[in-house]
């Protein structure tokens, strides 16, 4: 990984301006506790003056100085005068007894300079002054403790600041690495579909994080894209081949009907011929450009909530007496009590199911038993199509779903191999599986329709509740 992309990435910048966020904040922490500390050590040391003011002046007792002086002397060969003050004066300002030269104060508590009383510490000197049997009390203590304490709290903010900032920078750059080599991968993928490579995925870390979510939904968008682009390819390459034996009938009949102007004779009949040949190609174009709008999703904002129990129950009435004149039967089952509501398109699942039973009726032989069934499951509402005719190999299950394709390779049997096509395409839009499965015998082809609609209605349609469906 390049340094300058690095220092460019994204992740690093939020690292470095969460650090510093953090660090402001640790710091302006540090300071109020700084200041509540420095608070707290001055209330500290003016309770401990005053509380050895008390204890050596309770010592003097009526006419008898002896005792306090014998206290003063006591605590000023326990105490270095630089730690604590002790002095005594009489009421001439006469040094009685204490670990320093004599010094005049004001009564009560004051900071004085070290120096006053002849120390050479530069640190000031907190004390308490007061009238003991008319002599004058000193007793003080140096800031020299309270001060190595805040030394010691600056030094520990100073010293974690540093190690803060040290983790950010390195913990910063670590993610930021890892995370700006997922990026690249994101990157070097999208670059080499781009060059044509669609089987290239984006790899995927199972962590659940928020660039596993994308990539995820960004593989699923490159699986859909290199789909879409096969089925382009198959489409072009079927179409080249689907349509050429028309084209060419197209032709032969057109060269022969010229002929037989020539020889002035009559063209009516090739003249049907090339108008049913061509409205066929027209049918087939008008087919896939129906499958690829529904591929592409515009029928979604058409939506609603649909009864799919009332277009099989409809369907089915219709093209009973159609299986009948055919020699067929077709039947709906009985579905079990409840709702088969779905989010759809009314139209577009008519045309699903009109599909699978006229595949089943045209391509079935008379005395065929075809029967549409609904059924609710766990998760979804199955629907099925099946009859005991002839069926369709296994291997050849799938392909049927492909456009253009058909079993009859010599194409002499009526239909453009769209239908089955058009029913993946309208199953897809619902989020609904389609399958064909062997009836044993014939073919069953069942829907999986989700209960919970995988496609919601858009809102914002100005579509009103009779305008006609148009694809």
């Amino acid at each position: 990984m390049h340094r300058d992309r690095l220092l460019r990435s994204t992740p690093l910048r939020l690292a470095i301006s969460f650090g510093l966020f953090f660090i402001v904040a640790f710091l302006i922490a540090g300071f109020v506790a700084y200041g509540l500390m420095t608070r707290e050590l001055a209330r500290s040391l003016d309770v401990s003056i005053k509380d050895t003011y008390s204890v050596v002046a309770s010592t003097y007792s009526s006419n008898d100085l002896e005792d306090l002086i014998a206290a003063v002397d006591t605590y000023s060969i326990l105490k270095r005068p630089e730690d604590q003050v002790f002095l005594l004066l009489d009421d001439k300002g006469a040094r009685l007894a204490g670990n320093v030269r004599a010094a005049t104060v004001k009564p009560g508590l004051s900071t004085v300079p070290a120096a006053l009383f002849g120390l050479g510490d530069d640190d000031p000197v907190r004390l308490v002054a007061g009238n003991v049997g008319g002599n004058s009390l000193i007793v003080g203590q140096s800031y020299r403790e309270t001060d190595r304490i805040e030394q010691i709290a600056l030094m520990s903010f100073a010293w974690a600041s540093v190690i803060i900032v040290g983790a950010i920078v390195l913990g910063g750059t670590v993610l930021a690495t890892r995370t700006q080599r997922r990026l690249e991968a994101i990157e070097r993928t999208l670059i080499d579909v781009s060059a044509g490579n669609l089987a290239r995925r984006i790899p995927i870390r199972s962590n659940g994080d928020d660039i596993d979510v994308v990539s995820t939904h960004m593989n699923q968008a490159l699986a859909r894209l290199s789909a879409l682009v096969e089925g382009m390819r198959q489409v072009s390459t079927d179409i080249a081949h689907d349509l050429k034996t028309p084209l060419n009938r197209l032709g032969l009949t057109i060269e022969r009907a010229l002929q037989r102007l020539e020889r002035s004779e009559n063209v009516e009949d090739l003249l049907l011929d090339a108008s049913d040949e061509t409205a066929r190609i027209n049918a087939t174009f008008e087919a896939l450009l129906r499958i690829s709008q529904i591929e592409a999703g515009a029928r979604k904002t058409r939506f609603k909530s649909v009864d799919l129990q009332a277009v099989m129950t409809a369907v089915a009435e219709i093209y009973a007496d159609v299986a009948e004149d055919n020699g067929q039967s077709l039947s709906l089952e009985p579905s079990a009590a409840g709702s088969y509501t779905i989010n759809g398109d009314r139209e577009l699942l008519t045309q699903l199911f009109v599909n699978l039973i006229e595949n089943a009726i045209t391509h079935c032989p008379a005395g065929t038993i075809i029967t549409l069934s609904l059924m609710p499951e766990e998760q979804h509402y199955r629907a099925c199509v099946a009859d005991n005719g002839s069926g369709i190999p296994e291997e050849e299950r799938e392909l049927v779903f492909r456009r253009l394709y058909r079993l009859d390779k010599s194409r002499t049997t009526p239909g453009n191999g769209l239908g089955l096509s058009l029913v993946k395409a309208i199953a897809d839009l619902h989020g609904a599986s389609a399958m064909l499965e062997d009836n044993k015998p014939g073919l069953r082809a069942c829907l999986h329709f989700p209960r919970v609609a995988l496609a919601q209605e858009i809102p914002g349609s100005t579509r009103t509740p009779n305008e006609p469906d148009r694809v």
